[in-house]
């Protein structure tokens, strides 16, 4: 099991030691190699599959979702992320599930089968509202406490609830560290050559950007997958998968939302505001967590030594390694799924 970093005796780690060593990721007994990264224990993809989904009303929302493993069994709430969708953990929710974990995959607002329950709701995509949603899930479910873990969207989602619900997360797993930010945060200007890999946030700030995106949002979808992960070779099927999500009624008006709020260019929503206002002094995270990189991550991301003091509970940071992008739990469900198994036993 991993030795979690307490804060009493939290150091900087070098790259080197950040890496995350192959009997540290062993999987019932299954070497950590990139050549056995597809292959949880038993369970290999061709022989996954996220079952059926369900639907629940939950907040705003009738959520779309996926529920693996005993209902009894200790609950993980796995948040996909943009342009991604559920089949993220496609491989991560299956092994998990089959440990014995309550695993629930649900699609954010936008995405896939989740759909506005009142045509009068604001389409809104700012984080707190994900957040929210999150909340009200698990709420609908009656599941007081989870393990949270995400990547992209989802991570910042899984963030937000370990600092302002640290009650109901037992852990925190979030691909790419701290991801909470702020309007104001998100004014700011940044050095050149970080601007430039926003580029689609500015693009989406105009009105030929939405038009853009709302007629070619497969292709778009595409081109962030290939430069979010350089070195994945996913190939058509994987990539057409996923994108099926994509084709939600409500999509393209919560991601222009979305990164518009983040630019202070459209208002979100009042009821909101108490959280965004917390969320805007960044808080602390409390609860037990590790962050996870890929070392070829092609996203704007943050090193891990920026964040690391934001984490005052357990903690741990690993750096996966084999040319792991953007999307780690689908390119390396074996390092992802670990982590979820290392918090639920510490």
């Amino acid at each position: 099991m991993l030795d979690l970093i307490h804060p009493n005796r939290r150091r900087v780690l070098g790259a080197s030691v950040m890496t995350v060593a192959a009997a540290e990721l062993a999987i019932s007994g299954l070497a950590h190699a990139r050549a056995s990264a597809a292959r949880l224990g038993d369970v290999r993809p061709g022989d996954t599959s996220l079952g059926p989904l369900k639907q629940i009303h939950a907040g705003v929302l009738n959520v779309g979702y996926a529920e693996l493993g005993p209902a009894g069994g200790p609950a993980v709430l796995l948040l996909h992320g943009w342009p991604y969708d559920i089949h993220t953990y496609v491989d991560v929710a299956p092994w998990l599930a089959s440990k014995g974990y309550r695993v629930i995959v649900p699609f954010l607002r936008g995405f896939g089968t989740t759909q506005f329950i009142s045509s009068d709701t604001v389409r809104n995509g700012q984080p707190a509202a994900l957040a929210v949603d999150a909340i009200a899930l698990l709420d609908a479910l009656k599941i007081p406490k989870a393990i949270v873990a995400g990547c992209d969207w989802g991570a910042r989602t899984a963030d937000i609830l370990a600092a302002l619900w640290p009650e109901r997360c037992v852990g925190l797993v979030s691909v790419s560290g701290y991801l909470i930010s702020s309007q104001a945060a998100g004014r700011a200007p940044l050095p050149p050559e970080a601007e430039f890999q926003w580029w689609y946030q500015f693009y989406f700030a105009t009105e030929r950007g939405r038009a853009g995106y709302e007629k070619y949002r497969r292709d778009f979808a595409g081109l962030i997958w290939k430069l979010a992960s350089p070195k994945w070779g996913f190939d058509a099927a994987t990539f057409d998968r996923s994108a099926v999500a994509l084709d939600n009624p409500d999509h393209v008006a919560v991601v222009i939302h979305n990164y518009r709020w983040r630019q202070g260019l459209v208002e979100g929503e009042a009821k909101y505001d108490p959280f965004e206002q917390k969320l805007a002094s960044a808080p602390a995270i409390i609860v037990p967590s590790i962050t996870l990189e890929g070392d070829a991550n092609g996203a704007p991301h943050l090193e891990p030594g920026a964040y690391a003091r934001k984490f005052i509970g357990p903690y741990a940071h690993r750096t996966v390694t084999g040319g792991i992008g953007h999307n780690l739990p689908q390119e390396d469900p074996q390092a992802f799924a670990q982590a979820v198994v290392d918090l639920a036993t510490r």
